[in-house]
């Protein structure tokens, strides 16, 4: 974790792969408002070319920088837990990811409705609007624009293909943006070699309606590797194990 945090907090290379990857977004938003036959969402189907146009963002180190988090674990010596978590979420005050404001600002100008899809806990909504607020990202009640996990009426599981399907049933999905496979399609907690194929499955939607952002901290390629229900040290010890017996 310590050299992926000082990546992305320090390093020139992550700071234009990410305004690189929003500048690109923007520009195949712009084809896509052209194209009315075309969606990033597997999960829409039917008759959708008239339904308003929209976009779909992730928002952990999609829109919001949680790296000072990441080094609140390192500092103290520990890894992820809630109540650390809780506490950082309550502050509200995570910066933006580069590049993520220009582009919100830019699809706004061209009436698109921007929707922000999050395995953030339903009870988190009030100090994650605030938090985006204070980057000046305002989101309306009505309709939702924030759906996260366990939110009433729906309750909404981890997985998050039930989320975009109902967004899909009342808006064509222009762009999908995220920082984790798990945001553009299912199957991202299987295992490596099964994730890479799935990847690979939707090169076409890569860099043209998918758009990825670096996390080399967390995310469901770190899961992935190991067996659920381990302690700290034997994820550790099978960490090791991969490199070791690695080609």
């Amino acid at each position: 974790l310590l050299h992926s945090l000082l990546w992305m907090r320090t390093s020139a290379e992550y700071h234009v792969l990410s305004v690189m990857t929003y500048q690109r977004a923007g520009d195949a938003l712009d084809r896509a408002l052209i194209d009315t036959r075309s969606t990033a969402s597997i999960e829409q189907t039917g008759d959708f070319q008239h339904l308003p146009p929209a976009v779909i963002l992730d928002l952990d180190e999609t829109v919001l920088d949680n790296s000072p988090f990441e080094a609140r674990l390192i500092a103290q010596r520990t890894t992820f837990n809630q109540p650390m978590w809780e506490q950082w979420v309550q502050e509200a005050s995570a910066q933006a990811v580069p590049g993520v404001l220009e582009f919100i600002a830019e699809a706004r100008k061209k009436g698109v409705a921007l929707f922000f899809v999050s395995n953030r806990g339903a009870h988190q909504e009030s100090s994650t609007r605030r938090n985006l607020e204070k980057l000046g990202i305002h989101l309306p009640i009505d309709p939702d624009a924030l759906l996260l996990e366990g939110e009433p009426p729906f309750r909404w599981p981890p997985n998050k293909s039930s989320r975009r399907r109902y967004l899909a049933e009342r808006y064509r999905i222009l762009l999908l943006i995220g920082d984790d496979l798990g945001d553009f399609v299912d199957g991202a907690r299987d295992k490596p070699e099964n994730r890479i194929a799935l990847a690979r499955q939707h090169d076409h939607r890569w860099g043209r309606s998918w758009f990825l952002l670096p996390n080399p901290m967390y995310g469901t390629w770190e899961t992935s590797l190991t067996p659920p229900g381990l302690s700290d040290t034997d994820r550790l010890t099978f960490k090791r194990e991969l490199i070791r017996n690695a080609p």
